[in-house]
């Protein structure tokens, strides 16, 4: 198998080293916008650079991984549906419902295959958390509570594009809160503050969010986030029900200390950032890509499935925007997906 990597940053990186290593995976060829990282990469791992993507598909290959910036992904994933090639791509499809659409919409007319990188699903927490919903083990599920938390902002040059902080970090929760509970998301109450540095302001986007989200079955959830955690990196879920109740990311490293006399000390070495985070996840889910590739296992996180996340996103910017609650059901997309449908990762 031949595959092709558009973007060689450090999610790129990342998916490059581990394709390079999988028995199943014969070459591949890199490209980036920044050639000479591109050559680099493709230096250490013994593989081929491209000079640009036109290269990418004319010398042929068997899939392509996207890990551009974001203004680029919907153009390649349609181009690719073009020539009959499987993708996987970095979240999100667009930073807009209109051009998610039409992404989708290719793949779907050409019928290939668009995996969507929605790491936590690959995740031994979430995992668990979400069989032990799913078997019953927590009874009714009434309570919900999600959060991210960045230690240190991302680039001020990063925050005009990065679609802000709904889209870019809490549509993880979001994808997770259907996949875990099953349930669809009802209305979203969302609010957020830019009180942190200017940067914020400037580029339009808030440092913390916060929203409260109605699931169509009543369960109540909340999920926050904030790009200033300076006590380090922390990705929590915790699920309460009538019998009993887990939580996903407590861990020695998460970054929380407690008052109590008797509680848990502080973590000597905290998590500093999702990358050291969801290591392994993300590797799992790129052998999951090329499993999928070759036929052995459903797709287990489609264009449709990051495209719900999307909708919770926007439902918040309109929420936050109006100070309302906010049906998804006037945000357009809702046909042709079940809750957190997503195959099983295992």
């Amino acid at each position: 198998m031949r595959i092709g990597v558009i973007g060689t940053g450090r999610i790129g990186t990342i998916h490059a080293n581990t394709l390079s290593r999988h028995r199943e995976v014969g070459s591949l060829i890199l490209t980036d916008a920044d050639h000479t990282r591109a050559q680099e990469l493709a230096l250490r791992l013994g593989e081929t650079a491209a000079p640009g993507v036109e290269e990418i598909f004319r010398w042929g290959v068997d899939a392509v991984v996207i890990t551009t910036a974001t203004s680029a992904h919907a153009e390649l994933i349609g181009r690719a549906a073009r020539s009959g090639l499987p993708v996987f791509c970095e979240k999100p499809i667009a930073l807009d419902l209109a051009g998610t659409l039409q992404a989708i919409a290719e793949v779907e007319s050409a019928g290939t295959i668009l995996q969507m990188g929605f790491q936590r699903r690959f995740d031994t927490g979430y995992i668990g958390a979400r069989e032990a919903v799913r078997s019953g083990r927590l009874g009714r599920l009434h309570t919900v509570r999600a959060l991210t938390s960045d230690q240190s902002p991302p680039p001020a040059a990063w925050l005009p594009v990065s679609g802000g902080i709904y889209r870019d970090a809490l549509i993880h929760d979001f994808d997770c809160l259907r996949w875990v509970t099953g349930r669809e998301v009802a209305d979203v109450y969302a609010a957020g503050s830019d009180a942190g540095p200017a940067m914020f302001r400037a580029a339009g986007d808030l440092d913390t969010a916060a929203a409260v989200l109605t699931l169509d079955d009543g369960t109540l959830a909340t999920a926050t986030a904030t790009r200033l955690n300076g006590a380090g990196y922390d990705v929590r879920m915790e699920l309460a029900g009538e019998l009993d109740q887990i939580v996903v990311g407590l861990d020695d490293r998460t970054p929380i200390a407690s008052t109590e006399p008797t509680g848990p000390p502080a973590a000597d070495k905290p998590w500093t950032g999702f990358l050291e985070r969801f290591g392994p996840a993300y590797e799992a889910e790129l052998i999951a890509f090329v499993d999928v590739v070759r036929g052995g296992r459903p797709n287990p996180c489609d264009g449709r499935e990051a495209l719900q996340a999307l909708r919770i996103a926007e439902a918040c910017e309109v929420s936050r925007r109006e100070r309302r609650a906010v049906p998804l059901a006037e945000i357009p997309g809702a046909t042709g997906v079940g809750a957190g449908a997503g195959a099983w990762p295992g």
